[in-house]
């Protein structure tokens, strides 16, 4: 469903950090897209977990590829989801590599391997390998808890947004609530990249 009018409160949170930019190492698309849409989501759920593998492809082929949207990941892990903060801490310490987007790929990919384990650490760091992330840079970073502020922050600014539960999507002032198929994506994107363009 979608839900409106929302404020906008999950941008302006979330871009006041200290660094220009400090989203971008969890962008997808161009800057300069007349769309953006802030993805809320949790590594634990497994309706995001839907939305990566089933959905999200198409989207960002159809939609981030050719310019008209900017897609941005942010954290919202769930207290129901007990390893879904570590598995953010995971992904924010991966994307200090420049490796967000893989690592995020992967955690959802071994979702049932690590979801239900007493201590997931181990399991994460056995996927540095794959992801040719530096061993000691992402153990450092993950014993450091370096991440949690920026993940507490994340969780903070799409509370305010409006969102509960996971996958949320904020897009130009609205909310979608839930994992959907790229069928009930393309009019709501279609229908807005028309209306952004048409105000340039």
């Amino acid at each position: 469903m979608i839900r409106l009018p929302v404020a906008a409160a999950l941008a302006g949170a979330l871009l006041t950090a200290h660094q220009p930019d400090p989203l971008a190492s969890r962008s997808k698309g161009s800057t300069r897209a007349p769309v953006t849409v802030y993805e809320m989501s949790d590594f634990q759920c497994p309706f995001c977990k839907r939305h990566s593998e089933q959905t999200f492809p198409a989207l960002e082929k159809e939609y981030v590829a050719t310019g008209k949207v900017r897609w941005i990941f942010i954290n919202f892990p769930l207290p129901i989801h007990p390893n879904a903060p570590p598995a953010a801490e995971f992904a924010m310490c991966a994307a200090e590599q420049g490796r967000f987007w893989p690592a995020h790929d992967l955690l959802y990919r071994h979702q049932e391997a690590w979801a239900p384990l007493a201590n997931p650490a181990a399991f994460f760091l056995s996927l540095a390998d794959s992801l040719r992330l530096s061993p000691d840079r992402i153990r450092a970073c993950l014993e450091s808890g370096q991440t949690r502020e920026a993940i507490r922050d994340d969780a903070a600014g799409a509370t305010r947004s409006g969102a509960n539960s996971t996958p949320t999507f904020y897009i130009e002032g609205g909310l979608l609530i839930g994992a959907w198929p790229p069928e009930v994506w393309r009019p709501i994107l279609d229908s807005l990249y028309r209306v952004k363009r048409a105000r340039r």
